[in-house]
């Protein structure tokens, strides 16, 4: 047998083995100082990776093929926001907006090394200007407009250039009555840019409360691993309804940081997307390989409210 065929045949049953499986459906989750342990390898280099959760070796050319899952025991690994676009929109009609749009060191910011350095860095690795890309496309034949956080960039953080194209998206998906989807994966305000970072949390809110409550359009909000910080604060919480990938780690302060707050020890997997499930704080938990039929089902629901055109109603 050849090393491929070994490896097809490894796909095509390794899924079905009954421990992995436990692992996936009882929301089997790592503990912080577990997941410090594993190496993070480039997908785009090499041949290989390895499941965070399952800690098996992962041949990348199946990975991209199975969408980022493991096919082991059914972890979603991270992948980036063009991996993301193409996941969700339908081809050759997407069309993004603002690309040009960069970030200015205005507080001169220097750490371990320069805000600007970063950001050149950064751009360097992942070919974008900033940690979102936002646009118009179809989906499923449903015009929408996209914005995906990038966790690469700097951590997906949200500085000046990530609130701007994000309040400009909202403000295009107004105009033009489409329903919005924004895709987080973030690690919260950029420290880099202080206040002016935070500020974004307000002007992104302010101009939904317009699509939403004043508009009554749709915005659908997807929560993917990691979701955090100002992020989670603001528009990753006020989507109409709000949908998380299996296992995704959302929250707004650490584990560690609410322990030492609180002085009390905190239940492993309590910041999980089950978790948060649980308690009420998302209406959906979908896998990513069926995520765009169910947003498909979602606008076409939309679409047949009697109410949408009202503005009378709230």
């Amino acid at each position: 047998m050849s090393l491929i065929n070994w490896f097809e045949e490894k796909r095509k049953f390794g899924g079905l083995i009954g421990a992995f499986i436990e692992k996936a459906t009882k929301g089997y989750v790592l503990s912080e100082r577990e997941k410090d342990r594993y190496i993070n390898v480039d997908t785009n280099k090499g041949l290989w990776t390895r499941c965070d959760n399952c800690e098996n070796m992962l041949y990348i050319k199946f990975l991209k093929q199975n969408k980022g899952v493991c096919e082991e025991c059914g972890y979603h690994l991270q992948i980036n926001s063009t991996e993301r676009i193409e996941l969700l929109i339908d081809r050759d009609t997407w069309i993004p907006l603002d690309e040009d749009m960069i970030a200015q060191d205005v507080l001169k910011f220097s750490d371990e090394e320069s805000y600007k350095n970063r950001i050149s860095l950064s751009q360097k690795r992942t070919g974008l200007t900033d940690a979102v890309q936002t646009g118009i496309g179809n989906l499923n034949g449903t015009p929408v407009a996209l914005g995906v956080m990038d966790f690469q960039f700097m951590g997906g953080s949200m500085g000046s250039v990530v609130g701007e194209k994000i309040t400009r998206l909202i403000e295009y998906a107004t105009q033009e009555s489409l329903p919005l989807i924004i895709v987080c994966a973030s690690g919260g305000a950029r420290m880099q840019e202080g206040t002016l970072s935070l500020m974004q949390m307000a002007k992104i809110s302010s101009v939904l409360q317009i699509h939403q409550v004043q508009k009554k359009l749709l915005y659908l909000a997807v929560l993917t691993y990691p979701t955090t910080g100002g992020v989670t604060a603001s528009f990753g919480m006020l989507g109409d309804i709000i949908i998380a990938e299996p296992k995704a780690y959302i929250a707004f302060a650490g584990k560690r940081v609410i322990e030492q707050t609180l002085r009390q020890k905190i239940p492993d997997g309590f910041q999980v997307a089950e978790s948060l499930f649980d308690h009420g704080l998302l209406d959906l938990i979908v896998p990513r390989n069926l995520l765009k039929g169910v947003l498909s089902e979602i606008f076409e629901l939309y679409d047949l409210a009697p109410w949408k055109g009202n503005n009378n109603q709230v």
